[in-house]
């Protein structure tokens, strides 16, 4: 009687680890969203789980989407230089028409009347003819070029 009951004692033992580790689900991983494939997962550690997918996935299922368009990304240029004698030498208005400043005032004033001195102050548009190099030596500008 008492080789029965170390029998069973031992038997008691090893049973709990017999159909835990002899026990492998027959469904895939996929089905059940309940368990947890991370690290901290305590079935996927002692390896009652397996972490390997078995069977292969049912393409039949899985939502075919449609190609969307190719998006080109070009990398980033330099910056282009702004030259800085003609960043003071002209003005953008308000509708984008450049701007610059009347010839003959700087010396020699006093042989110019007063009249042609006040309009030699005042600024004037720049020709469409001269708007390729302006625009090419200050190439941040704001201009309108329908003006």
């Amino acid at each position: 009687m008492a080789t029965a009951a170390m029998a069973a004692i031992f038997s008691f033992r090893l049973t709990p680890l017999a159909p835990h580790s002899a026990t492998v689900p027959s469904t895939p991983l996929i089905k059940k969203r309940a368990l947890s494939l991370t690290l901290s997962s305590s079935r996927s550690i002692c390896g009652l789980r397996p972490l390997v997918l078995t069977q292969p996935l049912n393409t039949s299922t899985t939502v075919r989407r449609i190609p969307q368009p190719l998006t080109v990304v070009c990398a980033k240029g330099y910056k282009m230089k702004t030259h800085k004698a003609s960043a003071k030498r002209f003005r953008v208005t308000g509708s984008g028409k450049i701007l610059r400043r009347r010839a003959g005032k700087q010396h020699l004033l006093r042989k110019k009347n007063t009249k042609r001195r006040l309009r030699l102050s005042k600024s004037i548009q720049v020709d469409r003819s001269d708007y390729d190099n302006v625009i090419g030596a200050l190439p941040y500008l704001k201009v309108n070029r329908a003006n």
